[in-house]
Parts: structure tokens; C-alpha cells; sequence
């Protein structure tokens, strides 16, 4: 089995053309041809099925299985040339959420500084979500990671490194500033200020909103979680975030949510399961997860 068959196989399983495939990869109609045809040959069976009627290529049951597993090993090999190539680099690509980067991170700064490692890091910084993603493909080679469930990835080696509960803020000035904990079915008639979707309390909040059974009035979205504060300080209107996020700086008074659901901000440090760290990045492990694993 050749490993342009592989790459073939994929792009017609996309465009359905053979002649668009073959453009694409500057190679002879009957390269692709040839190449499927030995697919099919060692696994005796047909992937494809012309319709000479509507001139239409149709993608067989066995077509479509054989199509999942060639995704995951050319994914796996483009993952493999990463890690070989940074084996032996001492940068280290690692990936941070803005609120952990802004309220997780900064403490352990010092601590890096004085064992060398903080000048290897070449940070990317997106939501969670984003970074996941980032991880699943290469891209990075390691990360911090916030989520509502413990986080358990194929692929992927997890440990759990602290958990903040999310919380109601609102202003010290709000009706709300009296009280010490609120059933979130309660607050139907606030106002929202809400994170922007890049972050998953998106998901949070909208957990725990359709469990309270009322779609909450959001006044306001945006990335920036100071603006939020800041926001919710000048009684605009209420948020809800993850005590991660909250100072005592912030001029703002939060409240417990007792129901309908008490959720968390569950923060990992993550890294593919594959990949054999170079010293520096297992320094950087190490010292991420000490004493919690």
C-alpha cells in the first residue's frame, strides 16, 4: 500500500472526481485510477461506484468505513513529521486559554524563570475549545485546559490540576449584593453580560440556563472577561464565570449557585499520549503536574 494511494483515496472521497483529484495533485487520470484500484484489490472490495447514467461517482458502506480509518493515519503521519521535527528543538508550543493565562498562569511565571523554561515557550493563546483542536492536530505540544467535564481524550494524556466553581457576579450595588448564594432559575428577569463563544462557559451557561427552563436576556458578549467585570460593576447587568476569573480587586460580589446544576471549571494540563517529550517539555510537565498526579 503506497502513501499517495491514501492521500488519493481522501481527496476523491471529497471531490468525487477523478479528473479534479488528479488536477490537484498533478498527476494522470489513470494514476488515480490505477491507485484506487489497488486499494480495492487488497482489501476485495469495491469503494466506488460509477452512476454512467448521471456520470456521478457514489462512495460505497465499505467506501465510507475505509475513508474513516484513512483520515486517522494520514492525521497520524502529518502528527508524526511534527513531533519529529520539534524532537529536537527546545522550543516548547504551548497553548493558554486567556482566562488561565490571566488569572492561572501568571503565579507560575516565576517559578519557570528560575528553571529556564519560560524563554522555550512559544505561547498560542484561544479559547479552549480552540486549543483542543490545536493539540488533536499537532499544532501545539502542550497546554493548560479548562472544561465542565473531567477531560478525557483519545490521543491525549490528561491531568487534572485544580477546579473553580462558576459563580454569579453582580454588581455591589444589585439588589443580589445581599445575598450569599442563588437558584439560577431565579435570575430569568436579569440582564446578562456573557463571555464570547470562543470560551465554554458558552456551553456552561447555556447547561444551566435550559435546565432552569428560561432563555436569560444577554445584553452583551465579548472576549475580554476584564470588560465583563467592569460591566457588571456599573450594575449593566450580571454575569456568570468561573471563580478562576475572580479577584478582589474586581469591585463585585459573587454568589454560590445552589441549582438547578452546580458547575466547574475543571483546569488540566494536557498532551498527546503519542508524543515522547524532549527534556525541556517534560521539565515543563513535571512541574505543571507536581503533586497531582
Amino acid at each position: 500500500m503506497k502513501l499517495n494511494d491514501l492521500k488519493y483515496y481522501q481527496a476523491l472521497v471529497k471531490y468525487k472526481n477523478f479528473s479534479q483529484v488528479a488536477a490537484k495533485f498533478n498527476v494522470s487520470q489513470p494514476t488515480i485510477t490505477m491507485a484506487i484500484q489497488r486499494l480495492e484489490k487488497d482489501f476485495g472490495t469495491s469503494f466506488f461506484v460509477r452512476d454512467h447514467v448521471h456520470k456521478q461517482l457514489h462512495i460505497t458502506p465499505t467506501g465510507k468505513q475505509f475513508a474513516v480509518h484513512v483520515d486517522v493515519i494520514l492525521n497520524e503521519l502529518r502528527i508524526a513529521r511534527q513531533e519529529i521535527n520539534q524532537a529536537e528543538s527546545s522550543s516548547i508550543r504551548f497553548g493558554l486559554p486567556p482566562i488561565i493565562g490571566n488569572y492561572y498562569f501568571p503565579p507560575l511565571t516565576p517559578l519557570l524563570m528560575r528553571e529556564g523554561l519560560l524563554s522555550h515557550l512559544e505561547t498560542s493563546e484561544h479559547g479552549s475549545k480552540e486549543i483542543l483542536k490545536m493539540l488533536k492536530h499537532g499544532n501545539l505540544d502542550m497546554a493548560l485546559l479548562g472544561s465542565l467535564n473531567p477531560l478525557k481524550e483519545v490521543g491525549l494524556k490528561t491531568t487534572e490540576l485544580a477546579e473553580y466553581p462558576f459563580k454569579i457576579i453582580v454588581s455591589k450595588h444589585h439588589p443580589l449584593a445581599t445575598k450569599k448564594e442563588i437558584d439560577f432559575a431565579t435570575l430569568k428577569n436579569e440582564r446578562f453580560i456573557v463571555p464570547d463563544t470562543e470560551f465554554f462557559h458558552e456551553q456552561a451557561f447555556k447547561q444551566i440556563s435550559h435546565l432552569a427552563h428560561f432563555r436569560p436576556q444577554v445584553i452583551y458578549r465579548t472576549a475580554d472577561i476584564h470588560v465583563i467585570k467592569t460591566m457588571v460593576a456599573e450594575n449593566l447587568g450580571i454575569a456568570y464565570l468561573t471563580s478562576l476569573a475572580i479577584t478582589l480587586e474586581d469591585n463585585i460580589h459573587s454568589l454560590n449557585v445552589t441549582s438547578p446544576l452546580k458547575q466547574s471549571f475543571r483546569l488540566s494540563a494536557v498532551t498527546r499520549s503519542t508524543e515522547l517529550l524532549t527534556a525541556s517539555k517534560q521539565k515543563l510537565w513535571d512541574l505543571l503536574t507536581t503533586k497531582k498526579e
